[in-house]
């Protein structure tokens, strides 16, 4: 499955409107918040139309599983856009993160819980909110706002120490422009390890380096440790690779459409998250030139020349 999809949904009361455009999203907040509402609205409409009192538009099927039976039911959707209510242990398993890999459906997890075994993106964790829209009218309209963002460099930062969650290429390039600077550069061997890594380092300025394509399951407690460390900072870009395709070094004409709109040629099927998309575009597209790319070991040409001042300048907000 592939693409961006609008979900328009309302009754007598309530209305949501929002846009899904990958494979995992996921939904947070305290009680009241309206998480349950929409799962519970999406579960009547599904079964019973618009006799359930609710108006529904989205191009697609949106239904609900939950329950011992998840699997059975995920099996008789294909394209579909799939929503599990808090409190569905089965979220958290191995056995549901194998379950949608390679799955022709995109899924909506409400949660509060953090979801280590499920690469999703930073970008496509969300809140819902009263947005007042409708002032004194009856229904109420919600609306989805992001909880965390790429975009989390309040000023220009120039760290004393990076530490970078890749432990191959990436990290190799971000070792070789520190060591250039006379900066230290440390990996913390994966995202799973980052808050560890990070609670270890001094009052130095930190930067943080980490794939925001995969990277949310890690972020409330990295969010925590920024809040008492005013002296730690995040840069969270898709992947190494989509910086080396964003700097345009490739000079290939086709890259900037598909970085524009991922979503509309990156399938769920294939891609479990997008750095994986990012990372096999850029093999592709290198294969047989001196860029040629490798991710378990950097290629020297990306730290030679204008090349890698290329890639470092795609990092808006960075001194390095």
């Amino acid at each position: 499955m592939k693409g961006k999809y609008r979900i328009r949904i309302q009754n007598n009361k309530l209305r949501y409107d929002f846009e899904i455009k990958r494979n995992i999203t996921v939904i947070k907040g305290d009680s009241a918040t309206g998480k349950t509402t929409l799962v519970d609205m999406i579960r009547e409409y599904y079964e019973d139309g618009r006799d359930s009192g609710i108006e529904m538009s989205c191009p697609v099927t949106c239904s609900v599983i939950e329950g011992k039976n998840w699997k059975s039911q995920m099996d008789l959707f294909q394209g579909s856009i799939l929503f599990i209510d808090e409190g569905n242990r089965f979220v958290a398993s191995e056995e549901f993160a194998k379950a949608i890999r390679g799955s022709d459906n995109y899924f909506v997890i409400v949660t509060r819980e953090s979801l280590p075994m499920l690469p999703y993106s930073v970008e496509e964790i969300y809140g819902i909110r009263n947005s007042g829209k409708y002032g004194t009218l009856k229904r109420t309209y919600n609306e989805m706002y992001k909880i965390y963002s790429t975009e989390i460099l309040p000023r220009k930062v120039r760290p004393d120490k990076l530490v970078a969650e890749d432990s191959n290429a990436g990290f190799e390039f971000f070792d070789h422009i520190c060591r250039e600077r006379g900066l230290s550069c440390v990996t913390a061997g994966g995202k799973s390890n980052l808050f560890a890594a990070l609670a270890e380092e001094s009052d130095q300025t930190i930067l943080a380096v980490a794939d925001g394509a995969a990277i949310g399951s890690e972020m409330e407690k990295l969010m925590d440790l920024l809040r008492v460390k005013p002296n730690f900072y995040l840069y969270l870009p898709e992947s190494f690779e989509w910086l080396v395709l964003s700097s345009g070094v490739l000079g290939d004409q086709e890259i900037p459409a598909l970085l524009e709109s991922p979503w509309e040629h990156i399938d769920s099927r294939e891609y479990f998250s997008w750095e994986r998309y990012f990372t096999d575009l850029l093999i592709s597209r290198t294969q047989g030139t001196y860029l040629a790319y490798a991710k378990g070991r950097l290629n020297p040409a990306y730290v030679k020349g204008n090349v890698e001042e290329r890639i470092v300048k795609v990092m808006e907000g960075i001194g390095l």
